[in-house]
């Protein structure tokens, strides 16, 4: 009898620590494990990152971090880089299934860059890669002689946009969807307008820059890009001051200089931007263009006009000539608005 009890006894010690055991094992796995007060919380995991290093990350936004290492451990969890969403009082066991398989696109957007360097800047706020690595992608050589780009032309590749990317991508992953959705953009519709017009898409872009920088005003730019598919037809030079400021700015090698007024000695400059001393379409955009500025340049306005000046009794939009005399008016009337406003650069 004595031998039963004690069996019996060691049998409840057992139960009771198996009891003990699985509970510990239920709550380690399953019970929520968040100590943030937000509904969700996001991750950002670099891609070289190691278990430590998500430790770190995850320090202030959980509860216990040594339990949801084991319980990565036991499902045999592999850190990998993306942005995930955790969400308030999720357990250990839907964290790590979240971290596994929930990498989430970010949004990228950009637009109106200057440069490749801008471009970079712009982007690696937005996803992992940094902008040296993307400036190095943007730039190599052998990729711009694939794609027949030149320091000049290689702007125009990058369409601007909202796209969907994982926060992850490398610069190469970057580039490559921007060819991707340059081939998409040029579609034959698009291509059979460019034709038409007696240009090709990096000219497309090029004088779409020039017709953005002009003007901001959406409705205006098809009117523009009419002037100067004009000029172009008639051999005349295309005279923007907006290309003036390029080249002002290009040659500072500083594109935050704020230029406000374009003055007479400027339009003297020698560069293949200035395009009062140089005919035709710049060697390349000026600026990135939207969207709605190249399809203006595809879908221009069919009229006579030559000459354009800002109109000061409409701010934003222009007044428009078919003739010198006409036009020599209306500049009459902006440079006397400019002057009084004090406005000498």
């Amino acid at each position: 009898m004595y031998i039963k009890r004690i069996i019996l006894a060691i049998l409840l010690l057992g139960i009771l620590a198996g009891g003990v055991f699985v509970y510990h094992v239920y709550t380690t796995f399953f019970s929520p494990n968040t100590a943030f007060e937000n509904r969700e919380a996001y991750v950002y995991i670099p891609s070289d990152a190691d278990m430590t290093e998500l430790q770190e990350l995850l320090l202030p936004l959980l509860k216990d971090v040594d339990a949801f290492r084991t319980v990565a451990e036991r499902k045999q969890y592999r850190v990998k880089g993306g942005k995930y969403i955790l969400k308030k009082g999720m357990n250990n066991n839907e964290i790590v299934n979240t971290l596994r398989s929930g990498n989430t696109p970010v949004k990228v957007s950009f637009n109106n860059q200057e440069s490749l360097p801008s471009l970079a800047g712009r982007i690696s706020m937005q996803i992992e890669a940094d902008s040296l690595s993307l400036i190095n992608a943007f730039t190599d050589e052998e990729f711009l002689s694939k794609r027949d780009l030149n320091e000049d032309t290689s702007l125009g590749l990058y369409i601007p946009n909202t796209y969907e990317f994982f926060w992850n991508s490398s610069a190469l992953d970057f580039r490559e969807r921007m060819e991707r959705e340059y081939d998409r953009f040029w579609n034959e519709s698009r291509l059979k307008k460019a034709e038409s017009i007696g240009l090709s898409p990096p000219q497309v872009i090029a004088l779409a820059s020039v017709v953005q920088k002009e003007s901001a005003k959406v409705d205006e730019r098809p009117r523009i890009a009419g002037v100067y598919l004009n000029r172009l037809r008639r051999g005349m030079a295309l005279q923007a001051d907006p290309t003036v400021i390029f080249a002002l700015k290009k040659q500072l090698n500083n594109f935050d200089t704020i230029i406000r007024r374009v003055l007479y000695r400027d339009l003297t400059i020698d560069s293949p931007y200035n395009t009062y001393r140089y005919a035709g379409i710049p060697p390349g955009p000026i600026t990135m263009p939207d969207i709605s500025s190249i399809d203006a340049v595809l879908n221009a306005e069919n009229h006579k006009y030559y000459y354009f000046v800002a109109d000061v009794e409409n701010f934003g939009y222009h007044k428009f000539a078919e003739d010198l005399a006409q036009h020599n008016r209306n500049k009459a009337q902006y440079v006397r608005w400019i002057n009084s406003q004090n406005i000498n650069r």
